[in-house]
């Protein structure tokens, strides 16, 4: 079944936001896609009619088993390409995710099964969202915050979930970026800065905003 590329990118935000404990409503869809909320109503009755999800008014849509697999399978080639991107091409973590977006839905199974095997079958993109298997299995995710999460407790940044360049670049030039350990000191009352120390050496003070979109796994 040849998919556009519209319903591709639908499919795929359903599933993100469903992976990261939001409801797919009109409104965080068209959020997401940024397109009206008119746009997306009409696009999800379309959906339901090709039993890619189920929609109920008010309770969001839900992808069936077809629009999982379709929407890991673009998953799988968003992050597989930012990874092959930044690792093989250069770019930077902050450039790699439009750059992704664009291509996406155009390449080959044979390609993407060649990037995956020159990269060594990763696991996880340079943000540290995991990467889909080939048959769709979703390797394990980082869910705890850095706002989340306990005082002098050591763990492992395990993702960024914000894309937005400016804050990439900002999360890199102090050092807060997947794999670096990392450690909460104080966390200032009524949503303040976080106080933390990067590789048991460098303190660093983060808005409870950006705290709130960097996930920890356990050292």
């Amino acid at each position: 079944m040849g998919l556009s590329q519209s319903i591709e990118d639908y499919l795929k935000v359903i599933y993100v936001l469903q992976t990261e404990g939001e409801k797919a409503t009109t409104t965080n869809i068209a959020n997401a896609l940024e397109v009206s909320s008119a746009s997306v109503t009409n696009m999800l009755k379309k959906l339901a009619k090709m039993n890619l999800l189920d929609h109920e008014s008010y309770k969001g849509a839900k992808l069936t088993a077809s629009g999982k697999k379709i929407a890991l399978e673009i998953l799988r080639h968003h992050r597989l390409l930012e990874l092959y991107l930044k690792e093989v091409m250069g770019y930077s973590w902050d450039e790699v995710h439009d750059e992704a977006e664009k291509l996406e839905h155009h390449i080959s199974e044979q390609f993407e099964d060649r990037i995956a095997e020159l990269l060594n079958h990763p696991t996880h993109d340079p943000h540290g969202d995991p990467i889909p298997s080939k048959d769709g299995v979703m390797p394990e995710m980082a869910q705890l915050s850095i706002a989340e999460a306990d005082f002098n407790t050591p763990y492992i940044i395990g993702r960024v979930k914000d894309q937005d360049p400016e804050l990439l670049r900002y999360l890199e030039k102090i050092g807060v970026l997947p794999g670096v350990k990392i450690k909460v000191l104080e966390k200032a009352p009524f949503n303040g800065p976080v106080t933390v120390t990067l590789e048991e050496e460098q303190q660093q003070t983060i808005g409870h905003a950006v705290a709130t979109e960097v996930y920890l796994v356990e050292a």
